[in-house]
């Protein structure tokens, strides 16, 4: 399956380095992401920027996470004077796009990274660019074991998630939040009335006994398909099951009081996840895998996948989804490349 390298909490604590006195050069591939003027650092594609300086904190770096050159997964990187305190601006363009779910897998990841100490004090919406409920915003103090207060923010517009995460000593958490909320207060969007409204969401258990595997029984959709799934906080979900595979544990979700809705399992925290959206003619479960700038389509199941199935997709040994039976590539410009991935289900 197609997973990113880094989830993004781990990218943001790669990319320490000490203050610059000005943004070095960039590499095509870089300009390619970010247009820097005297004053702002711009993403053309997103049509979104923020200021060079902005509350105390100073551009040091930017560029590309993953999928070099095609300027949909970018971060700049600002820091204070001491380099203290550490930020980090995230414009990337997810094929499963949902700042009420991004700020929930960031949550999990903040407090699975740094300890049982960490509090959540802050984790509400907040108004940016003049939307009332364009945004969340989440604060955690005390973490590794009291010594840090890392806090963060997201936003969804149009295709593009923006995510900002500012952390520094404790003892300097007035600098820490002055950061983050003149980052948000900072953004600017070309396009204000592209910002999806938000809110964040809690997940309440909704258990379902274990059903018999699943089996594969239908081709590929040919094209991308839009998950049944309310985003955004806009509906309560409920988490019916866990998956237990090679490299962790994850949630399976579901909307509350839909019986056969989709599903997702969401697997990190930069936009990775698996989605079982009911098929055409509610003849079984269309498999999509989603990732930045590509969803993997695969076959359609007769039933959503026993949890121990679904370890097997994501540790990449299920015998029946080997290969995506077709790929679906994103554009920053918005185009969207379809390929036959040749799988089984086609």
């Amino acid at each position: 399956m197609p997973k990113r390298a880094l989830s993004l909490l781990s990218a943001v604590l790669a990319l320490s380095a000490p203050a610059f006195a000005r943004p070095p050069e960039r590499t095509d591939e870089e300009r390619e992401a970010w247009t820097p003027t005297a004053t702002t650092l711009r993403a053309d594609a997103a049509g979104i920027a923020l200021p060079q300086t902005v509350a105390g904190l100073s551009l040091s770096k930017s560029g590309e996470v993953s999928n070099g050159g095609k300027g949909i997964d970018n971060y700049a990187q600002y820091l204070s004077d001491d380099g203290a305190v550490q930020a980090t601006l995230y414009i990337y363009m997810p094929s499963y796009a949902d700042a009420s779910l991004a700020a929930y897998m960031t949550d999990k990841a903040i407090m699975a990274r740094f300890g049982g100490k960490t509090r959540r004090t802050a984790y509400a919406g907040q108004p940016v660019a003049g939307r009332a409920k364009g945004a969340i915003r989440a604060v955690y103090d005390d973490a590794a074991d009291g010594a840090l207060t890392t806090a963060a923010a997201f936003v969804h517009a149009g295709r593009w998630m923006v995510k900002l995460r500012v952390t520094g000593p404790m003892e300097r958490r007035k600098e820490v939040l002055a950061g983050l909320d003149g980052m948000l207060s900072g953004l600017h969007f070309d396009k204000a009335t592209d910002i999806h409204a938000t809110r964040a969401a809690t997940y309440a258990a909704c258990p379902v006994a274990d059903s018999p595997d699943a089996r594969m029984t239908g081709p590929a959709a040919a094209a991308p398909i839009d998950i049944a799934m309310p985003r955004e906080g806009r509906a309560p979900l409920c988490i019916r099951g866990r998956v237990d595979s090679a490299d962790g544990s994850y949630e399976i979700l579901q909307q509350a009081g839909v019986k056969d809705g989709a599903i997702i399992v969401p697997v990190d925290d930069a936009g990775t996840v698996l989605a079982f959206d009911p098929a055409a003619k509610g003849q079984g479960y269309q498999l999509s895998i989603h990732s930045v700038g590509q969803t993997d389509i695969y076959g359609v199941y007769d039933r959503v996948p026993s949890p121990r199935q679904i370890a097997e997709i994501l540790d990449g040994k299920d015998p029946q989804t080997a290969q995506a039976g077709t790929v679906a590539a994103f554009a920053a410009n918005g185009e969207v490349t379809l390929r036959s991935g040749n799988g089984p289900g086609r």
